[in-house]
């Protein structure tokens, strides 16, 4: 086995809802449709949303009935400048996220917001910030 992350699966308890924010506010396409269990276009690592149940009768393991409970993971999505983190955010909060950070110029160099998927983790979106050197 090789250390490397293969697939990240977001379990949910509406995989309707998460796929809709998914796909039609974040802009993955879909790949794979399988009612309980999407997988969705991403270049690299595999990215899935899977209705808990399906992973409970996989497993028989009732900690997968366990409902989203606190900040369990984040996904950090990249923009391609700072000027797009501020417009995407405002695309994120017309298509239904929840605010958490507005976009901000963080000491370690990058513009970054945060946001709430439909689940309720937390996310971001980041660009890293121009070097006097690019400027």
């Amino acid at each position: 086995m090789k250390p490397q992350i293969a697939l990240i699966t977001i379990l949910t308890d509406f995989v309707p809802g998460m796929l809709k924010f998914y796909r039609d506010v974040l802009g993955f396409k879909v790949k794979n449709d399988l009612g309980e269990y999407v997988e969705l276009e991403n270049d690299g690592v595999r990215f899935a949303i899977c209705d808990r149940d399906v992973m409970l009768k996989a497993t028989n393991h009732e900690d997968y009935m366990r409902g989203a409970n606190g900040q369990a993971f984040e996904l950090a999505f990249g923009c391609d400048s700072p000027a797009e983190v501020d417009t995407f955010y405002e695309k994120l909060l017309a298509g239904g996220a929840k605010p958490v950070q507005a976009p901000s110029t963080m000491p370690w160099g990058q513009r970054t917001a945060f946001f709430e998927d439909p689940e309720g983790y937390i996310h971001e979106i980041f660009s890293e910030l121009p070097t006097l050197a690019e400027e």
